[in-house]
């Protein structure tokens, strides 16, 4: 945080507690902290094990999420990474208005962007895009 800005409330009054889920990574992010992010995430997916193109895959799916929530969710959101057993769980929210589509399928050749939620959903396991009232949440998982 800074310059005394509240910190990110995803519209979760307590934190979720779920047997078994070990909690790695959970930090507000705005376009400024985008790089530092990626690095704590890639360090974070490495020392878990998830390594070589399958950590690369990962971290790019959940950067591509990142960067959608600072330019379409409000400039800013937050990032939740857990491991429950042998799966990771990367949770981005953000609090845009999520107004229109969200598709997630490879748009024209010719048509510039649009491809976040595509990507993200071809190099991890499985995407959830949750639509809320007050934003979006964008859940991916990698298997270990």
């Amino acid at each position: 945080m800074r310059d005394g800005a509240a910190p990110f409330d995803p519209g979760h009054p307590t934190p979720r507690v779920v047997t078994g889920v070990v909690p790695l990574l959970s930090q507000d992010f705005t376009e400024a902290t985008v790089s530092t992010l990626r690095h704590a995430l890639h360090a974070q997916v490495t020392a878990e094990g998830l390594t070589g193109d399958a950590g690369y895959d990962f971290v790019l799916a959940v950067h591509e999420l990142v960067t959608n929530a600072v330019r379409h969710g409000g400039g800013h959101g937050r990032l939740e990474l857990r491991r429950q057993n042998d799966v990771l769980t990367c949770e981005v929210i953000d609090r845009g208005s999520a107004l229109g589509s969200l598709p997630v399928r490879l748009p024209a050749a010719d048509r510039a962007g649009g491809r976040g939620l595509w990507l993200a959903h071809q190099l991890t396991e499985g995407l959830i895009v949750t639509r809320r009232l007050n934003g979006v949440t964008a859940i991916v998982t990698a298997c270990l």
